[in-house]
């Protein structure tokens, strides 16, 4: 009998300091943010996304993140990535050396809307310059799409839709490609129909996901799409912070170190020390002015 073959080691994009902390109403000092991913640095993650380059009168705790990227202490072998919407926000990240750039879109019309005041197809046109930069400057591009599963205004998203995003994104240059369950509401069995047409469409290796945990099943989740598809790819926020500010009722992103212990229990060890990585989320959460994991005030 053939000895059965291990699955490969799952790889965590570490998203708190940008997703986590966008939709804290509170502004958080930029000692703390930049303590943070500091704090983070040291855990054996291999990528922090560090902040975003977007308007910041439509998301003010992002308004500091030149400061931040300019004050971290970057360790050899973290990458520290940042969102941009548009060139203007491509051009603050570059010359802020940010190691990878990230743009974004949903799955969702009226999402993207509500969200980035653009269609799907004119967002994507919008990122054309921004993805063609990047390259040039050979970094490496992500893209983002959001409410992959379930939509908070249009309720169910049909998988063939969000596999037509990723295709268009695909198109113009982007290699690697963030789903989004934005709300927290996915199944394993919504994550297996996905998924499935997916990993015809693009590598699987260029598929992260990024679960939230409103329903408590993105752990679960996270170990089908590892199991089933061979997934490594998962984006995760230390402490469980975050949110949507354009996504009525999302909570948190599933917990990094829940991952990180998940991952552990299922057989594969992901060099992440969770030790590390509470102490990070509690250093982080002393200035959101709630215990570790506990969602913020309405």
């Amino acid at each position: 009998m053939d000895p059965v073959k291990p699955r490969p080691t799952p790889r965590l994009v570490e998203v708190g300091p940008r997703d986590g902390l966008q939709n804290e109403k509170g502004l958080i000092p930029l000692d703390a943010k930049v303590a943070f991913v500091d704090a983070l640095s040291e855990t054996g993650l291999q990528e922090i996304e560090a902040g975003s380059f977007v308007n910041p009168k439509a998301v003010p705790q992002m308004a500091n993140s030149e400061q931040v990227f300019a004050r971290i202490k970057r360790k050899p072998g973290v990458l520290y990535s940042a969102l941009v919407p548009n060139e203007l926000g491509l051009d603050l990240a570059l010359a802020c050396k940010a190691d990878k750039i990230s743009v974004f879109t949903a799955a969702s019309e009226t999402f993207n809307q509500k969200n980035i005041k653009a269609s799907i197809k004119d967002s994507i046109e919008r990122f054309r310059p921004v993805v063609l930069r990047t390259r040039q400057a050979k970094l490496p591009i992500r893209g983002y799409v959001s409410t992959a599963f379930w939509c908070p205004f249009e309720g169910q998203v049909k998988p063939e839709k969000v596999v037509e995003v990723v295709k268009m994104l695909s198109g113009i240059g982007v290699t690697e490609f963030s789903i989004g369950d934005t709300i927290g509401k996915a199944s394993p069995d919504e994550v297996r129909k996905l998924l499935f047409l997916l990993c015809k469409a693009v590598p699987k290796d260029s598929i992260f996901l990024h679960f939230h945990n409103t329903f408590g099943r993105a752990v679960a989740n996270s170990i089908v799409a590892w199991k089933t598809f061979g997934i490594t790819g998962f984006d995760a926020s230390t402490g469980g912070v975050g949110g949507c500010p354009y996504a009525p009722g999302a909570s948190g992103n599933v917990a990094t170190e829940a991952l990180v212990s998940a991952f552990k229990a299922a057989g594969s060890d992901t060099g992440i020390d969770e030790a590390k990585l509470k102490a990070a989320a509690v250093g982080l959460f002393k200035h959101l002015g709630r215990p570790v994991g506990a969602r913020p005030p309405k």
